[in-house]
Order: structure tokens, then sequence, then C-alpha cells
């Protein structure tokens, strides 16, 4: 068994973003702006964007913050994101989710303009994602496949199963794994009405859990030497932890791993890669590189 190692592989990835940067800054180019809209103190989303700001820092990156309380309007959010399209300094931005109950998630992400979307959740990127053309990928399908070229794992022809079929992970995840360019694998999506899943994950060369519930990949839902790739993060109490919780992934971890080929961890696997996606997509915006 081999560890995937997201968080090492985020930092290389990361440090040769830093040294195309400093090239293009160099040579008279604009340094990448990334800006992000934080609604809330919601204690998960707050982590997210501060690794975010982080991560500019790291890849050398001009990086902005626009904060509002939970009783933001819609209509303030829609003008902060009007502006923010209109802005020429800034590449591409995040509105980071979930939003509070009042917003309409939907309509706050189609007013971004698609050519600064870099989070990859414009109806005109996921279109574009769908039939093979050039755009913005959502950062954690664009990590994962990151992850799985850089450790030269087989994905052609594979049997691929993904667990969930979210917006976020599930549904790009199986766009991407099945086109040729990306995964070439023969791909099934199962989700909690599926009533032959465990069947479908024994046969899979490849598991991608992205369901969203702690431990749920088990030792007898896996083959001996599939590839097992963890999406779940979920905070489970613990005592034994300073924070008073723990993070789960969606599979056993300890009774899975020995049958494995390759296994990502949690925390440390697919986490660190969704946010170097979102560097990747941020320095894409900078170079125009997919919309003019």
């Amino acid at each position: 068994m081999q560890l995937i190692d997201g968080k090492a592989t985020a930092t290389a990835i990361k440090a040769e973003i830093a040294e195309e940067v400093k090239t293009i800054v160099a040579a008279g180019g604009k340094q990448p702006h990334l800006a992000a809209v934080l609604v809330g103190h919601d204690g998960g989303s707050e982590t997210y964007v501060k690794n975010k700001v982080i991560a500019c820092e790291q890849c050398g990156f001009k990086s902005t913050l626009i904060r509002f309380e939970e009783d933001v309007t819609e209509a303030e959010l829609l003008a902060c994101v009007e502006k923010l399209n209109q802005d020429t300094d800034v590449d591409g931005f995040i509105v980071q989710l979930p939003l509070p109950q009042h917003i309409d998630e939907q309509r706050i992400i189609e007013a971004i303009d698609y050519r600064k979307d870099v989070d990859g959740f414009h109806p005109i990127n996921v279109g574009r994602m769908a039939i093979g053309l050039p755009c913005f990928i959502s950062a954690t399908p664009l990590g994962i496949i990151t992850l799985l070229k850089r450790y030269g794992i087989e994905t052609s022809g594979k049997k691929c199963v993904i667990l969930g079929r979210s917006n976020i992970v599930g549904k790009p995840m199986a766009q991407l794994m099945m086109q040729k360019e990306y995964g070439d694998a023969t791909v099934t999506v199962c989700h909690s009405r599926s009533q032959t899943l465990k069947e479908e994950c024994r046969n899979a060369d490849i598991i991608i859990a992205a369901i969203g519930r702690p431990e749920f990949v088990t030792a007898d839902m896996v083959k001996d030497g599939a590839v097992i790739v963890d999406v779940g993060t979920t905070r489970v109490a613990d005592t034994t932890h300073k924070s008073g919780f723990c993070l789960k992934g969606d599979v056993k971890f300890d009774e899975v791993a020995s049958k494995c080929s390759y296994i990502t961890p949690v925390p440390g696997g697919v986490g660190p890669m969704t946010i170097c996606s979102l560097m990747k997509n941020t320095l894409a915006a900078g170079k125009k590189e997919y919309y003019k």
C-alpha cells in the first residue's frame, strides 16, 4: 500500500506556480489577484478561506478578503459580485459556500463572471467541462485528477466507482473520469439510493468516496489492489484532541488501507489539493488561458 500524499504534492505544485509567477512579473506581467468573499463566521469556511489566503502568499499572488455578516442581503452580495466582475485588477474570485439560507446560492454563482469563476461552479464552466472544452474545473475534482496523474496511477479502461452525486464533487468527477483526456475510465456513480452499491464497489479498480458519511467504506467493500481516494472530511467528536473533534474521511482507513495499492489519508490527502487547484485556476485566469 502506498499513501498518496496530497500535502507534499500540493506544496510542490505551489512552488512551481510561485516560480512561474516570478517569471511573469520579472517580464513585466501582472501579478495574479484572487479575491474571496466570506459571509458569516462558520468555522469550516473561516479555516478554508484562511488557508486560501496563505496559499496565495506561497504562490506569489495578490489576495483580497471581503467579509460580510450573516445578515447580509442578497442584493448587497450581488452588488459585491458585480463590483468584482468589473474590477480589472481581480483575475478571479470565489464566494465561499455554504451561504446563509436566506440567500439563493445558485443566483450568486450565476452572477459571477464565468471568466473569473475560479471555483468552476458557473453553468458555463460546468457545461464546457462536460464536453471537454478549456475551462475552470472545480477545485476538488481537478485536485484528484492531478494526484492520480502525479502518482502515475493508471486510469484508462479501469472501472471507477464514484460515491456521491453532488454538483461540487460527484458529478464533475464522473465527467472527468470518463473523458479521454483525463480519466478514460468506465464510470459508475453510486449514491444513497443505489441498491447495488456494495457490489459496485467490490468490482471497482478505483473508488472515489465523496458521500459525506464518515467511515462509510469498509474493508468488505474493497477489492485487493484497489485505488481509494477519500474526499470526506467530517468533524467527529473526540476528547483526545485539543479541539474536541477529529476529522474523519468517508473511508474506514485502518481496515481498508491494507487492501489497497494506493490510498489518500484524511487529513493530508485531497484537502490540500483542493486549495492547490484553486491556485492553478487563478494562475490560468491571470494568464487569460481559457478566456480572452
